[in-house]
């Protein structure tokens, strides 16, 4: 199974540390991965976004015309990257940012208000991991257990309050109906 995802949003949103993530856990689970970030002029401000792969088969290309998945994370990325969804893909939305709603009726779309709901987990700054939670949800690319073991690893240095709040953030995401 290949599960693909463009992830946007402005520099510092973590759009990056999603791709991260994704590409780790795969890993972890024995599958491919490739991850191929885009950074805008301004790391923290600018606009950023990557793709991910994962996949039980060797992986051709980082470079799609269409995407099977796409998460924003703004409105500048909404704008830009909604309509490269391939039809019967998914859209994933950060609605605490975006308030815009998608007019396209070929595509399945989730809005979330991953800000909020990072907010109610303990940090603003988690929102990313918020719409991670929603997207393993909605695609299962691994083990729920794998993806908490690999965001315990990443934010390892960063100490267990991190780690909790982002554990927590996964968590809510994932709830999300």
């Amino acid at each position: 199974m290949e599960i693909e995802l463009l992830a946007a949003g402005f520099g510092g949103q973590g759009v990056m540390i999603i791709g991260q993530l994704i590409a780790a856990a795969g890993v972890a689970e024995n599958k491919y991965a490739l991850f191929y970030p885009s950074y805008g002029p301004a790391m923290r401000g600018g606009t950023a976004n990557c793709t991910v792969i994962t996949s039980d088969q060797p992986i051709g290309s980082p470079v799609l015309v269409a995407h099977q998945n796409v998460l924003v994370m703004n409105l500048p990325s909404f704008d830009k990257f909604e309509k490269m969804v391939e039809p019967g893909g998914t859209l994933f939305v950060n609605s605490s940012l975006i308030e815009k709603k998608s007019e396209r009726k070929d595509i399945k779309i989730h809005y979330i208000p991953s800000n909020d709901i990072a907010m109610q987990a303990g940090s603003n700054l988690a929102a990313n991991i918020v719409v991670l939670g929603a997207f393993l949800k909605a695609t299962s690319f691994v083990k729920k257990e794998t993806l908490e073991k690999v965001i315990l690893e990443k934010f390892e240095k960063k100490g267990q309050k991190v780690i909790d709040i982002n554990i927590k953030a996964l968590n809510a995401g994932y709830a999300i109906p």
